[in-house]
């Protein structure tokens, strides 16, 4: 049995590290199988020397997010934990560097996690940026808020939205009301995004105006889009032919972000996916960039993790049976 003690500076909210009744200290004891005592002015923390290590640094993360105004909750603690089980907490405070944007309430978007790191990184850097990976990793949300920074600062002179959602516009129909009612229910997280960056005001005013434009992707062809800072979502569901067909829509001074996610594709079996088949075209190209995100790059709730997890076993699973099955 190992004992450290962690002392604790006087500004440590104590309250918003232990978190209502000591839940977020029992998280950390659960995940290193150590007993964390407090002593007022310091932490005692009790177990096996490496297991004692690794709390000690845990802590030590917690203490540092809080110091640079980010709250605690089960998603970032248990980040924080696999990060230091992966030894590369060293990077932890880089976390805490730089801001992509301030939301109409005043709250800073920052990265949560190395992954959404990375991918800020390389939309600042490349024309075109690939965000590929899980729901709940902050692709959307991250690429709307760059494009508003980006149109903020007089980057761009507007930002489109588009998603395939609505194939060749045959659903449209269906739907009662204008264009805009009918697309409406398919960009709602594009919206939700803008209503968060802008607020409903700003953004309606900048819609009016033309700097906002939401659109399906089958109004994209036959554009050249200049001077703009343009995503698509959801491009796992769009054809190669559609892929091909939003990327030569990019114009002077414009950029672009595609997000997507392999795993949740809905076009019919025997169609490919625009977006696996551009990973195999593009990925040599300079000034595109593919950031690939894990289930550990997720900011929703920690379940979202394990339903991840436990989709991709079961898949690799079926995969590897269907391949025994075809080689018999």
């Amino acid at each position: 049995m190992t004992e450290k003690i962690y002392e604790l500076s006087a500004d440590v909210d104590l309250i918003s590290l232990f978190g209502s009744f000591d839940h977020n200290i029992k998280l950390v004891e659960k995940n290193t199988s150590t007993q964390i005592l407090n002593r007022g002015d310091h932490l005692k923390i009790c177990g096996e020397e490496a297991n004692v290590e690794k709390s000690f640094k845990i802590m030590s993360n917690l203490v540092s997010l809080l110091e640079h105004g980010e709250g605690l909750n089960d998603q970032n603690i248990l980040y924080v934990i696999s990060m230091v089980n992966e030894g590369t907490d060293d990077q932890m405070h880089t976390l805490s560097e730089g801001t992509v944007c301030i939301s109409a309430k005043g709250k800073a978007v920052k990265a949560k996690t190395l992954g959404q790191k990375k991918y800020i990184e390389a939309i600042k850097k490349n024309t075109i940026t690939f965000g590929i990976g899980p729901a709940g990793t902050g692709k959307t949300y991250l690429a709307v808020a760059s494009a508003v920074t980006a149109f903020r600062n007089k980057e761009v002179s507007r930002i489109i939205l588009t998603r395939p959602a609505i194939e060749a516009g045959e659903r449209l129909g269906f739907l009662p009301g204008d264009l805009q009612s009918k697309v409406d229910p398919y960009l709602r997280p594009l919206y939700d995004a803008m209503y968060d960056m802008l607020g409903a005001e700003g953004y309606q005013k900048y819609y009016e105006k033309g700097m906002i434009e939401v659109a399906p992707l089958a109004y994209m062809r036959g554009r050249t889009l200049d001077d703009a800072f343009i995503i698509l979502d959801e491009a796992q569901n769009t054809t190669p032919e559609q892929m091909k067909m939003f990327l030569t829509r990019i114009g002077f001074g414009s950029r672009a972000i595609v997000t997507g996610d392999v795993t949740q594709i809905d076009l019919p079996r025997e169609t490919k996916s625009g977006l696996k088949e551009s990973m195999k075209i593009l990925k040599n190209i300079e000034d595109i960039a593919f950031c690939m995100f894990t289930d550990k790059d997720v900011v929703r709730h920690p379940l979202v993790q394990k339903i991840i997890k436990a989709y991709a076993k079961y898949e690799d699973n079926k995969e590897n049976i269907e391949k025994r099955k075809q080689n018999r």
